[in-house]
């Protein structure tokens, strides 16, 4: 009976080191949002670049990203909206139907300048799906504040007359309409993914 007893026991060891094993490579659970119970966001409605309004609303039930910024913007936009976009390509291609559901949104703080053609030739530089928008400065500034930030136009002796103090970041929201967290923009397309893939379930 010991002679039998004794593989079985080491059977047990061996059965017992694999599931430890296993257990370990399970994903443990994710920790909360880092923009969990902030007061950022809102619903607005603004004119896209097609010329049609359209509703932040209008995309609920998919997460969204959004950044404030504008066309004319020389440098902060086109590299955060580029990282962006292009970290956003690559959780597209490793988890094709969890990037489907990320909607991409750019809101313009400069409407004299930025018009739905300007508007729509700035996004197609970056994603196929990323749609811009834009609309009266008094209505801009109160979706702004509602996202925790503020604009103001900077005068300059260039011939554009001025430049746009905005802020630098790219929210991500969810399926609900409320912040989860901020993209890393600053860390490159890989760090962006990283976060969607975090998140986006």
């Amino acid at each position: 009976m010991v002679s039998l007893k004794r593989p079985a026991l080491a059977l047990a060891a061996v059965a017992y080191a694999l599931l430890a094993a296993c257990n370990d490579m399970l994903p443990t659970p994710a920790d909360p949002p880092p923009l969990q119970g902030a007061a950022i966001g809102g619903d607005f409605t603004l004119t896209a670049e097609d010329g049609q309004p359209v509703s932040f609303s209008d995309f609920d039930g998919k997460y969204r990203t959004i950044y404030f910024g504008y066309a004319f913007c020389p440098d902060a936009c086109p590299t955060d909206n580029q990282r962006a976009m292009a970290g956003l390509k690559l959780f597209e291609r490793e988890f094709p139907q969890r990037g489907a559901m990320v909607q991409p949104l750019f809101v313009s703080i400069d409407p004299a300048r930025d018009t739905p053609e300007v508007l729509r030739e700035f996004t197609d530089n970056f994603h196929p799906r990323l749609i811009g928008m834009t609309g009266p400065d008094e209505v801009l500034k109160g979706v702004v504040k509602d996202y925790a930030g503020t604009y103001s136009q900077v005068p300059t002796s260039n011939a554009d007359g001025y430049l746009m103090d905005h802020p630098l970041i790219t929210y991500l929201m969810g399926p609900d309409g409320k912040p989860i967290a901020f993209l890393p923009t600053d860390q490159g397309p890989e760090a962006v993914a990283a976060e969607l893939e975090k998140w986006v379930h």
